[in-house]
C-alpha cells in the first residue's frame, strides 16, 4: 500500500470498509437475501424458500440466460475482433488519424445507450439490411456498445509494447503477417483477454438499448429481471438477478485464469 505506517493503513482500511459496505456490498447482500424469501415486511426477509431459484433456472428464465450468454459471447468476440483490428490500424496512423479513430470508437459510449439502440433500430428496420425483429439486431447493438472498450484496452497495450521484439523478428526475415500473428498478438494476449472479459460483463448487464430492440423470442436475462420486478415479483426477480451475477462471475473467473496464463507466458 502507499500508506506505510500502521495507523495510516488501519485508517485506509476503515475508510474502504465505510465506503465499500454501504455502497457496493450491502445492496448485493439485500438482493441475495431477497432471492431466498417469500415476503419482506420487517427489517429482515421472512419465509425462507429455494423456490425462487427453482423457477430461475428453468423455463423462460433458463432460455433468457442462454440468450444472454450467446449474445454476450458473440458480441464480445465481434467487438474484440473489430477493436483489435482498429487499434492495430490506428497505431500505424499519424496523430490526427489516431484522434479521429479514437473519436469514432468512443462515440457510442459518449451518448446514452438508448440512443444507440434507437439508431440501430432506425438503421436496420428497412431493406436492404432488415434486422428488426431478430436476435441479430440485439447482438449488433451490444457489439456497437462494447467495441469502444475493446479498442481502448488494446490501444493502451499497443503503446506499451517494446518495438524491439517486432524489429528483431522482421530483421530475421519475418513477413508482416507472421510478425503480427507470432509476435505482436501473443504479446497483446493478456490485454485481449482482459478486454474480452470487460466486453462480456458489459454485454451481460446491458438493458437500455436491449429494451428497444429485443424480439419476444430473444429476451436476455436483464430484461427478464426488469419485467419480473416491474410486475411486482421482487423475490423471483432477485433470484434471476443472482443467477445473472453468478453466470457473469463464473465466465470472468475463467477469463481471468486465461489472462494469468497468458501473462506468465
Amino acid at each position: 500500500m502507499l500508506v506505510h505506517n500502521r495507523t495510516g493503513r488501519w485508517a485506509a482500511w476503515a475508510l474502504f470498509a465505510l465506503l465499500f459496505l454501504p455502497l457496493f456490498a450491502l445492496p448485493l447482500l439485500v438482493v441475495v437475501a431477497a432471492s431466498f424469501a417469500t415476503h419482506w415486511s420487517g427489517a429482515l426477509p421472512s419465509g425462507p424458500t429455494t423456490g425462487n431459484y427453482a423457477a430461475a433456472v428453468q423455463g423462460e428464465s433458463l432460455r433468457a440466460l442462454t440468450t444472454s450468454l450467446v449474445t454476450a459471447v458473440t458480441a464480445s468476440l465481434l467487438a474484440l475482433t473489430v477493436g483489435t483490428w482498429a487499434a492495430l490500424a490506428a497505431a500505424a496512423l499519424g496523430k490526427r488519424g489516431r484522434r479521429t479513430l479514437d473519436a469514432l470508437f468512443v462515440l457510442p459510449v459518449a451518448v446514452p445507450s438508448v440512443v444507440v439502440g434507437l439508431a440501430v433500430l432506425v438503421a436496420f428496420s428497412r431493406p436492404p439490411v432488415l434486422l428488426n425483429g431478430t436476435g441479430s439486431i440485439v447482438v449488433l447493438a451490444h457489439t456497437v456498445l462494447v467495441t469502444a472498450f475493446a479498442y481502448q484496452s488494446v490501444s493502451a497495450a499497443i503503446v506499451r509494447l517494446d518495438p524491439a521484439y517486432e524489429q528483431a523478428a522482421a530483421s530475421l526475415g519475418g513477413r508482416p503477417a507472421y510478425v503480427l500473428w507470432r509476435v505482436r498478438l501473443p504479446l497483446l494476449l493478456p490485454s485481449l483477454t482482459a478486454a474480452a472479459g470487460l466486453c462480456f460483463a458489459l454485454s451481460m448487464g446491458e438493458l437500455s438499448a436491449t429494451m428497444m430492440l429485443y424480439p419476444p423470442d430473444w429476451m436476455p436475462l436483464p430484461v427478464r429481471v426488469f419485467t419480473a420486478t416491474d410486475r411486482g415479483s421482487l423475490f423471483s426477480g432477485s433470484a434471476v438477478a443472482v443467477v445473472l451475477m453468478t453466470a457473469t462471475l463464473i465466465v470472468l473467473l475463467a477469463v481471468s485464469r486465461i489472462r494469468t496464463k497468458a501473462t506468465y507466458r
